[in-house]
């Protein structure tokens, strides 16, 4: 059945059922509010609201027979995964690091990691940023 179809099925030829069911007096008081506004019945603006949230419902599962799909985890991604390189910057504003999570305080010297995606930022303490193999002084007397 076709999400016009079962639409359809709701609104024509309905054989009406009487539903029960307890609201907080919060929720009955805005809907008095909007029924009166509409200048309609409280059981239609019900009524309306339910048939709202059902063809909602629909739309974002892509049909009312099957339920939706369970969404896959998004991939784990390292934080420092593309990066480049980094830069030191001292920081004008207190901040957190973007891998460890640790206050970085205004004034204290910080990096900013550099990535082939020029739309991904991430600032970063000394200590979250990988150690070289070797010392550089060593690479320098090669």
């Amino acid at each position: 059945m076709s999400d016009g179809d079962d639409k359809k099925s709701r609104t024509d030829g309905r054989k009406e059922r009487v539903l029960h069911t307890r609201v907080p007096a919060v929720l009955e008081q805005e809907l008095k509010r909007v029924a009166n506004a509409w200048r309609v019945p409280v059981s239609n603006v019900v009524r309306a609201l339910l048939e709202d949230a059902l063809d909602t419902l629909e739309h974002l599962s892509g049909s009312s027979d099957t339920p939706a799909p369970a969404e896959e985890p998004a991939p784990v991604v390292a934080p420092l995964d593309g990066a480049v390189g980094v830069t030191p910057i001292t920081l004008v504003h207190d901040t957190v690091c973007g891998v460890t999570g640790e206050k970085l305080p205004a004034g204290s010297e910080a990096y900013m990691v550099l990535f082939d995606d020029p739309g991904r930022k991430l600032i970063t303490g000394r200590d979250a940023l990988p150690r070289a193999s070797t010392p550089n002084q060593e690479k320098a007397d090669d």
